[in-house]
């Protein structure tokens, strides 16, 4: 098993995608890229403690290669947006993508250049690629939120 971690605004439908994705095997939601320990989401809401709201997906690369999730990653939001994502404004709902390995960065990185060079979007691609940094998970009441609430999503 291997892990990846992006931030995409709003974790709950980033979640739910993921969770449902072939090759997926766990996914949870939590806090990356911050300045504090353990923070909570009241506090991480503040914007400031630094921390983006990110999604941790397991998964199997026998079934599901690392470029498939980045690819997955980048159709789930608005990777143009500074800071936010649809209504939701902040630096926790940056995008951002915190690679694990050398090789999940290469990754990452080309297939952020083709999307930026390929037209598809108007605007240069704001994402950040940063090596993983400590992630603390969410509290209970944020996991598997749409899938408990019978939601399909809530992202772009």
């Amino acid at each position: 098993m291997e892990k990846a971690i992006f931030g995409a605004g709003c974790f709950w439908g980033v979640e739910e995608a993921f969770r449902t994705h072939p090759g997926v095997k766990e996914t949870s939601v939590g806090y990356s890229g911050g300045r504090t320990s353990n923070p909570s989401y009241k506090e991480v809401c503040t914007d400031s403690t630094g921390h983006a709201e990110v999604v941790e997906v397991t998964f199997d690369p026998a079934e599901v290669n690392y470029e498939d999730l980045v690819r997955t990653f980048f159709s789930l939001h608005n990777p143009m947006q500074l800071n936010r994502q649809g209504p939701d404004v902040g630096t926790q709902y940056r995008s951002a993508i915190f690679f694990t390995s050398p090789e999940q960065k290469a990754i990452a990185e080309k297939v952020k250049s083709e999307l930026d060079g390929s037209g598809k979007y108007p605007r240069p691609i704001v994402t950040q690629i940063v090596e993983e940094q400590p992630y603390w998970i969410a509290e209970d009441y944020h996991q598997k939120y749409n899938f408990k609430r019978g939601l399909p999503s809530c992202h772009i």
